[in-house]
């Protein structure tokens, strides 16, 4: 898996406007619609919910990684997001998520989302490179964290 073939400045927002869980979900959701690889929005976000109900996908250091296996999509797809100020998304740490990954899989492929998740873990796992990513004004400096 190869971040490039995943990322680009289309499916980077460094300024979400969302205040809630919902909110970000959705809002992060409707980026990866203007992909066009998403069949069935409704689909997607019930996959989203579900996840988040089964548990929290805020990680810890102002982190979240909401991700569903779902019909709607035929591959992985994803998206960055950043929100400075934060939203409670129920964070095993208790800090707010300020830097979301959102990924979308197909429910019959396990190898591309679990590599996608080891790269990004990989760089979010420093300071410098969450610092970098709230301190990002555009979509160009936030790929450039993850050497893109």
């Amino acid at each position: 898996m190869k971040l490039k073939n995943v990322l680009s400045t289309s499916v980077v927002n460094v300024s979400l406007n969302g205040e809630s869980k919902e909110e970000i979900l959705e809002e992060l959701l409707d980026i990866l619609m203007k992909t066009g690889k998403v069949s069935d929005r409704d689909e997607a976000l019930k996959g989203l919910y579900a996840r988040e109900k089964k548990m929290s996908t805020g990680i810890q250091y102002g982190v979240a990684i909401p991700h569903a296996k779902t019909k709607a999509v035929k591959e992985l797809i994803a998206c960055i997001g950043i929100k400075k100020e934060g939203v409670d998304f129920a964070a095993l740490d208790g800090v707010d998520s300020k830097i979301f990954f959102m990924t979308l899989s197909p429910v019959d492929k396990t190898g591309p989302h679990v590599q996608f998740l080891a790269e990004i873990s990989m760089v979010v796992k420093t300071e410098e490179a969450r610092s970098k990513l709230l301190e990002a004004s555009t979509a160009e400096e936030v790929l450039a964290v993850f050497g893109l």
